[in-house]
């Protein structure tokens, strides 16, 4: 005769709590994580491309699209949806920070269903506490949108491989490239997985099938990017450090952190292949993290391409393998506390359970000073908010201002409060009528003209390039530097990190007969 159901089971409520809590719970803190400090008043440079793009209207996007930023035109049409609601820099980076918490839970999912569920509350708090994943979740660009899609293909791969739909993974991964088209290299790393997993044919076809679509729907977009590779000249080929520096973000870049997570890497790689047909979680989680990195870092040798948020994707591999290497931990704790005996001990063990989620919780506290230095402005490459603040206390109506280079411009399109009632002098149109990120300035001759009537002008510029470490390639560029060089001298300046509000005046013996006079300030 059966016993009754509740005598030998779970009630049904409690193991739907159990299972809702894997993903939830790092959900919920990578959500908390994400939010706190998220107004920080400040956008750097790519966010307020985001910013200004998002908010032109749909036809204006489409012809932005043809010259320039193709691989970001569904981020851009997504921003302007969202923007649509509310123009403002925390309604511009939420949807980096959602996405960031659906990673998280996923990444809990791959660990429950590749291991078992300790694994994946073990490997999605990773996630979240990782810096680099919350760096992300706080910027209004698409990476952290291209991570999250990523990963959800990842699962959905490991669900085709155990008889699921592989249509429904190449959808997923296809509309990912489409956010970011280097997302395509993670058909690399499940090809790894399946190889390490000796798949059979059946599932080889099914994944080829699946991978085919993707690369053909891919096609146009890497048309169109590859007439806009000039934006990339700025980069250089990663070396050994640019690797060594990428796994440290990876793992953790306090040292503490990072050592213990190698080690229990390591311990994970040793059940790096399963048996015959089965994907484990180290199987899955090394080519995630190593395949698209490497792939990507040989490539730029010959042609660069590499930016490590080009791959943030591939950190959602990291936790999960550290996360395997603890349960192997947990497993010869457990053969310990049995002496060795062969009882079989319960699926999920609450204090080992709880033992891991306090580590996770001590790798928070040795890396909050990070994570609370990445919430300020400074943190960024750039902070346009306080050159715009600089820029209000300096300029009055009537001033003249030129952007060097024109990309400068940008701080004056997110920020056009402190600019209203100035002139700016070298634009012949503007950026969104143009169909330009920055607008379009006058060409070298008139550019020459302009400046040839002004006694004084305030430069909104980079320092490397005001100060000769860096020489611009366009030769309007070069045209505005050697004007300022050759008939101007540098008077006030506001500095601001690598960019600076800076007045230029001609000198008293250069100057026509009657300068007028410089307007009152404010």
């Amino acid at each position: 005769m059966d016993a009754p159901t509740g005598a030998t089971s779970r009630p049904p409520v409690r193991e739907r709590v159990r299972r809702a809590a894997v993903p939830g719970v790092p959900a919920l803190v990578m959500l908390v994580l994400g939010l706190w400090r998220l107004d920080r008043d400040g956008m750097w440079r790519d966010e307020a491309v985001s910013f200004q793009v998002g908010r032109r209207t749909v036809p204006q996007i489409w012809r932005l699209l043809h010259d320039v930023d193709a691989v970001h035109g569904l981020y851009y049409l997504l921003l302007h949806a969202v923007l649509a609601v509310h123009p403002g820099e925390v309604v511009l980076r939420l949807p980096s920070v959602c996405a960031a918490a659906g990673t998280a839970a996923l990444v809990a999912e791959l660990g429950r269903r590749l291991v078992r569920p300790r694994v994946g509350l073990w490997a999605g708090l990773l996630y979240a506490v990782t810096p680099m994943a919350g760096h992300y979740a706080q910027e209004g660009r698409s990476y952290a949108l291209v991570a999250a899609g990523a990963t959800a293909a990842t699962l959905l791969f490991v669900r085709a491989v155990a008889g699921g739909s592989w249509w429904a993974y190449g959808a997923v991964l296809g509309l990912t490239c489409w956010l970011h088209e280097f997302a395509v290299l993670l058909l690399l790393a499940h090809a790894g997985s399946l190889a390490l997993a000796r798949a059979g044919g059946r599932v080889w076809r099914g994944w080829g099938c699946a991978a085919a679509a993707v690369v053909v729907a891919l096609l146009p977009m890497v048309l169109v990017s590859r007439g806009q590779s000039a934006q990339l000249a700025w980069l250089r080929a990663p070396t050994a450090e640019t690797a060594g520096g990428l796994l440290r973000k990876f793992l953790g870049p306090a040292d503490s952190v990072f050592w213990v997570c190698c080690a229990l890497g390591c311990l994970g790689l040793l059940r790096l292949v399963g048996r015959r047909g089965e994907l484990t979680g180290a199987g899955v989680g090394l080519p995630v993290m190593v395949v698209p990195p490497a792939v990507l870092m040989l490539v730029s040798q010959a042609s660069p391409l590499y930016v490590d948020r080009y791959v943030l994707y591939a950190l959602s591999g990291a936790p999960l393998l550290v996360a395997c290497g603890a349960e192997r931990v947990a497993e010869a704790a457990g053969r310990t506390r049995r002496g060795g005996g062969p009882r079989r001990r319960p699926l999920l063990s609450p204090s080992l359970t709880l033992l891991g989620v306090a580590a996770v919780a001590l790798s928070l506290c040795h890396q909050f000073p990070l994570l609370e230095q990445d919430r300020d402005p400074g943190g960024r490459a750039d902070d346009l908010g306080a050159v715009s603040r600089a820029a209000g206390r300096e300029l009055v109506a009537g001033d003249a201002v030129v952007y060097l280079p024109a990309a400068m411009r940008n701080v004056a399109i997110a920020y056009p409060r402190p600019f209203r009632g100035t002139r700016d002098v070298l634009r012949v149109a503007g950026a969104a009528e143009s169909g330009t990120l920055y607008g379009r300035e006058a060409p070298v001759a008139e550019l020459r003209r302009r400046l040839a009537r002004l006694d004084r002008v305030w430069v909104v510029g980079d320092r490397r390039v005001l100060g000769g470490r860096w020489v611009p390639r366009d030769p309007v560029e070069r045209a505005k530097v050697s004007v300022l060089w050759q008939e101007f001298a540098g008077r006030e300046e506001a500095v601001r990190g690598v960019a600076t509000v800076r007045l230029y005046v001609r000198p008293v013996s250069a100057r026509p007969p009657s300068a007028p006079p410089r307007p009152a300030r404010r």
